[in-house]
């Protein structure tokens, strides 16, 4: 007899490294079949990203987009997403985060009567406009989901603040813990050849550094790169690592700001699995990335964020990261501060990472089953672990 199928479905590099491990932990109990769906969003960066687990899509979506706009992408993956489900129904959908993907699938399975699994349930910024339209799609999201599957307390009492029952609602921890623990421990060579001549024989501390939201474009992104400068000329023993985002204006903005600096290396958007490396060997990390927020405190690595605001507060409140906005004097501040003084930067993590134990999935993987019937549901999240 077959088993259920759960539909997992993700359109990002950061929606496929978070539904991965789900799919894994999935197979391993046996109780559904896990189909990993992916979306036509950005097809070559969630290939990429589940080759870092050794996955491949079941079933990919040709998306054809021609003006690029946010309503032509929920529209084509809904009328394709409600085709796919007409002939193959999953007993249900797994859908993770706030990216228009997130909302066409919870969408299209909703109207279908399909049940609705939220991973990474009731993150709020509080701000409509930022980030956008992020903020609306969890909202949105979670208006129809079934099962919220929360990755802090706090995230979860977002979602009971907002009346959604507490039996619909489970701390699981977030899967990017599970995800980038299992791929940095693989300790697998650097596949981008810029990063691995950049990283070979130095003895240099390294600073990563992305800015990759749109927010962070334009006059934002020049305040970011000038407090760069001013570190790699205070600090002869940093290496900065910046993978720039691939959109052309961009990367001419980047490439412009650095130009000439030694110690620099600017690379194009780097594999999962070179990233979750980064990561482990980083001294310290600006950022404006919500995933890296979550994966750096695994490492022990402070966060300095790039962004006025973040949902992610409890990196704030545990310590471990910090705002920094786009003010040049208040980055190089923080982040020279922690160049000075290594305890310093070193207390900032002590307290571990308060998104997850690295269990993640394996709660996400139960709770989907009990979900259908075919299991009890799992203890949920306590405490956290380096």
């Amino acid at each position: 007899m077959s088993l259920p199928e759960v539909h997992l479905i993700g359109g990002t590099r950061p929606e496929a490294v978070k539904l991965a491990p789900v799919a894994i932990a999935m197979r391993e109990q046996g109780l559904v079949e896990p189909v990993l769906l992916a979306s036509g969003q950005h097809p070559a960066m969630v290939t990429q990203a589940l080759a870092a687990f050794d996955l491949t899509a079941d079933v990919t979506l040709t998306i054809e987009r021609s003006t690029g706009s946010q309503a032509e992408l929920m529209t084509e993956m809904v009328r394709q997403l409600d085709a796919l489900w007409d002939v193959r129904p999953p007993a249900a959908v797994i859908v993770q985060g706030d990216t228009t993907t997130s909302l066409a699938g919870a969408l299209a399975a909703f109207w279908r009567r399909i049940p609705v699994v939220h991973l990474e349930a009731g993150l709020r910024s509080g701000d409509l406009d930022s980030p956008f339209p992020e903020e609306a799609n969890r909202k949105l999201v979670a208006q129809v989901a079934s099962l919220h599957l929360a990755p802090t307390p706090l995230a979860a009492m977002n979602l009971l603040d907002e009346n959604v029952p507490a039996t619909d609602v489970m701390v699981t921890g977030n899967t990017v813990v599970d995800a980038t623990l299992a791929v940095a421990g693989r300790k697998l060579p650097f596949s981008d050849p810029k990063i691995a001549a950049a990283r070979q024989g130095s003895k240099n501390r390294l600073v990563l550094v992305t800015a990759h939201r749109r927010e962070s474009w334009g006059h934002p992104l020049d305040r970011i790169l000038a407090a760069v400068r001013t570190l790699v000329a205070k600090y002869p023993d940093i290496d900065v690592i910046l993978p720039s985002h691939p959109n052309p204006a961009v990367r001419a903005q980047v490439e412009a700001g650095l130009a000439g600096l030694e110690r620099v290396t600017v690379t194009d958007p780097v594999p999962y699995a070179d990233l979750s490396r980064l990561l482990s060997e980083a001294y310290l990390v600006l950022t404006d990335s919500g995933g890296i927020q979550e994966e750096a405190p695994s490492f022990g690595v402070p966060a300095l964020v790039l962004r006025d605001v973040t949902e992610r507060v409890e990196s704030i409140d545990a310590g471990c990261a910090k705002l920094v906005g786009s003010d040049t004097q208040l980055i190089v501040d923080e982040a020279s501060a922690l160049l000075d003084d290594p305890a310093r930067r070193d207390a900032m993590t002590v307290n571990g990472n308060p998104y997850g134990d690295g269990r993640a999935a394996h709660r996400t993987a139960q709770a989907t089953a009990a979900l259908l019937g075919l299991t009890t549901s799992p203890e949920a999240m306590v405490g956290v672990s380096r």
